[in-house]
């Protein structure tokens, strides 16, 4: 059997066999207006404003921010069905109005699915509900102008993401979601094991013990795809990964998630902070400027108060760790031994006006694969980069390349294959994680982090 599918910027163009349907995306019609053609769209009517002989419904598919006018003569059958929410397939011709407003003038109509309000619809036309009232709904929540342009922006910024790479030349990597190692260290995993009763007596009647009963070996979600990019990169050169990682910090705060998606990347032969913050912050200008050229209606609609951030056209501020804290004292403000908190993060942005590069800090407050200072050896060469709203959006650094201070510093043997990687041919490397959905936060200016995807898991929360 024939199959073939097809995708043209005028719409959506379907063959199964004998079989193909035509209509056109809302976002194309737009862009693309075509005055006087028969169109057919489909999508969801988000307001009707019934006259004398007209009905106007405002119809949107979820392609764009904008809503395509309907012009409904009365004398059309029209549907009973025909209301707030309803989803609707309509034929028309394109036109304009007096006012020069696009508008389909509807010569068929056909309701293909209902929504009664009164039956437990949560939303109501011409109103604006609060992110916290519309979190209550996450299997309907993106039926909301708000969380639909949120969502449009999040898949513009993950294009516009991998964009950048491959013009960069970066090897798209897709590490792996079960790991038996904790990168971080802190002990904020989740451990993975069967389900089945069965699977997990079977084995265990094999000699295995329960906490590595299928693998063989302890086994976690993935709270960093790191060191496994740091192994491809020393046989591949540079290479970023982009996928879920999962933190089991008993936070519900704005900034904190369960499960969130980190950007990560990891620079060969790169043997300098100066140019590992430079790929950071080009990353960084490059993401926000393409999305405000792509997606400006979208960030208008989710905050219209939003506008270009002055810092785009400065270079960021670099502070080191000792300084920061001198500056954070002077505002009267403790830096006690567990290091910078995050309302003391915000200070720093705010003070410099600036996303702010926090380099050099002390050895014990950072992981153990961070390069030790060359100048410093109570220090390393890290980095976390501080911005407004959320604070610190990367963490990165230098990797030890010598074989026996990060041997000195192994925290188990189970990754001799990470020390072993400074035997064979090894090279200097560098590289960064970045917040998918703290990025977001700052880009349009959202407040609380779980509305930025679109299903949050957080403590107590793993609905649907």
């Amino acid at each position: 059997m024939f199959f073939m599918r097809e995708c043209v910027k005028s719409g959506h163009y379907f063959k199964i066999g004998s079989v193909s349907k035509k209509y056109s995306i809302i976002a194309s019609v737009l862009e693309t207006p075509k005055i006087g053609e028969v169109t057919e769209v489909k999508g969801w009517v988000k307001s009707l404003r019934v006259q004398k002989e007209f009905i106007f419904a405002d119809v949107n598919d979820g392609s764009c921010a904008q809503k395509l006018q309907i012009v409904i003569p009365k004398n059309l059958p029209i549907d009973d069905n025909l209301t707030y929410g309803s989803s609707v397939h309509i034929t028309g011709k394109l036109s304009k109005s007096p006012r020069g407003q696009l508008e389909l003038i509807a010569d068929n109509i056909n309701v293909l699915g209902k929504c009664v309000i009164l039956d437990g619809y949560p939303f109501n036309p011409r109103t604006v509900h609060p992110p916290e009232y519309i979190r209550k709904f996450l299997h309907l929540r993106s039926r909301t102008n708000y969380i639909a342009a949120i969502l449009r922006v999040r898949h513009a910024v993950t294009t516009h993401i991998h964009n950048y790479f491959a013009k960069k030349n970066y090897i798209h990597i897709h590490t792996p979601i079960l790991t038996s190692n904790d990168c971080e260290g802190a002990g904020e995993v989740f451990k993975v094991q069967p389900e089945n009763n069965e699977t997990i007596k079977a084995m265990m009647q094999e000699g295995k013990n329960r906490d590595s009963v299928y693998f063989g070996t302890k086994t976690y979600l993935t709270v960093s795809g790191q060191l496994h990019l740091e192994a491809i990169c020393r046989g591949m050169g540079d290479v970023y990964t982009l996928g879920p990682t999962f933190r089991a910090e008993n936070s519900r705060s704005r900034l904190h998630l369960s499960e969130f998606y980190m950007l990560e990347a990891e620079i060969a032969f790169c043997d300098s902070m100066e140019k590992l913050q430079k790929v950071i912050e080009d990353l960084l200008k490059y993401i926000f400027i393409e999305t405000r050229n792509t997606n400006e209606a979208d960030l208008f609609l989710i905050d219209k108060s939003n506008k270009t951030p002055d810092w785009l056209n400065k270079q960021f501020v670099t502070l080191p760790y000792d300084e920061a804290r001198n500056v954070l004292c002077a505002k009267g403000l403790d830096v006690t031994e567990e290091g910078i908190n995050k309302e003391q993060e915000l200070t720093l942005v705010d003070h410099c006006q600036a996303p702010v590069f926090i380099v050099q800090w002390p050895k014990n407050l950072k992981s153990f694969y961070m390069k030790e200072s060359s100048f410093d050896n109570s220090k390393v060469d890290a980095l976390d980069l501080l911005a407004p709203l959320t604070g610190e959006i990367v963490g990165g650094s230098l990797r030890e390349d010598n074989y026996e201070k990060l041997k000195a510093k192994l925290p188990s043997d189970a990754l001799n294959w990470y020390l072993e990687l400074r035997k064979f041919g090894n090279i200097p490397t560098g590289g960064f994680g970045l917040g998918l959905e703290r990025i977001l936060q700052v880009l349009c200016n959202i407040p609380n982090i779980k509305d930025t995807l679109p299903f949050p898991r957080w403590p107590h929360n793993c609905d649907m």
